[in-house]
């Protein structure tokens, strides 16, 4: 019988509904109903600060989408590690991916147990391809790949995707070092997707204070310097390293202006 039952109830167990969580937060954002009352009062705080905040959710998504549909398409990859992967929702990485090539192999990764909970809804997939989800942690470079390399056949180029997640480890937590532990053992052709929040924009800066003060996972501006390092060693492709908004966007979209620098995107390759 499946230990599907027995997982949600751990997962659950792991819960606790009176701080603000980011995924749960962001989902709100988003729309989603999988959040709870710490994490709306959160974001409605925040958006008093910074009323774009829910802009930038969605752009994030967006962006997700546009980079998929170019590495699967374009660039024909057709292996993807998403980590950070936040709760499910419309047009996930999977979903996207298979779409342009149903043999596309997926291997979602995230710590939030509300997360695991949903997982579920992740692990829908093709015949031709495959899904799977891994509860863990960024800070465990070793476990995600040992985890990965049960679908995804190392020796062939993976698009690894990390939305948002730099921002919830600090400095000395090292984000670079972990990054490359995740990118060093894939093969030249892989590619990095990755966009975070900048800090240089007063109120969104304001917002994440408040928000800190309360959460149990803080989040993390850097300046476009400490952004652009993340790139260090890899081939950004064009447009290059730009707000997200700005990242291959679609010819008819109707996006309202926010702070330029206010989120950054980018895609590398490994050469």
């Amino acid at each position: 019988m499946s230990d599907d039952h027995t997982d949600a109830r751990a997962a659950w167990a792991r819960v606790n509904t009176a701080i603000p969580h980011s995924a749960r937060l962001w989902d709100f954002l988003l729309g989603g109903k999988d959040n709870f009352a710490a994490d709306r009062e959160a974001a409605t705080k925040m958006m008093a600060l910074f009323p774009d905040y829910a802009e930038v959710a969605r752009l994030q998504r967006q962006f997700l989408i546009r980079a998929v549909s170019c590495l699967a398409g374009e660039v024909g990859i057709r292996q993807f590690l998403d980590i950070g992967t936040g709760l499910p929702t419309a047009n996930n990485t999977h979903e996207v991916a298979q779409r342009i090539a149903p043999d596309s192999r997926v291997v979602y990764v995230d710590n939030d147990p509300i997360v695991l909970v949903h997982a579920r809804a992740l692990l829908t997939s093709t015949e031709q391809g495959a899904t799977t989800y891994l509860d863990a942690d960024f800070r465990q470079p070793d476990v995600i790949l040992q985890g990965a390399a049960e679908i995804l056949d190392f020796t062939r180029p993976v698009a690894v995707m990390m939305l948002g997640i730099a921002g919830q480890v600090t400095d000395e937590e090292d984000p670079k070092g972990l990054i490359d532990a995740i990118l060093d053992p894939l093969p030249s052709g892989s590619y990095l997707a990755f966009t975070d929040g900048t800090n240089v924009h007063p109120p969104l800066v304001e917002a994440l204070r408040i928000y800190n003060q309360n959460a149990n996972n803080t989040y993390q501006l850097r300046s476009p310097e400490q952004f652009a390092s993340f790139f260090d060693g890899l081939d950004l492709i064009d447009p290059g390293l730009v707000p997200t908004a700005e990242w291959r966007p679609e010819p008819d979209r109707w996006d309202k202006p926010i702070s330029a620098t206010v989120s950054l995107a980018g895609v590398a390759r490994k050469p």
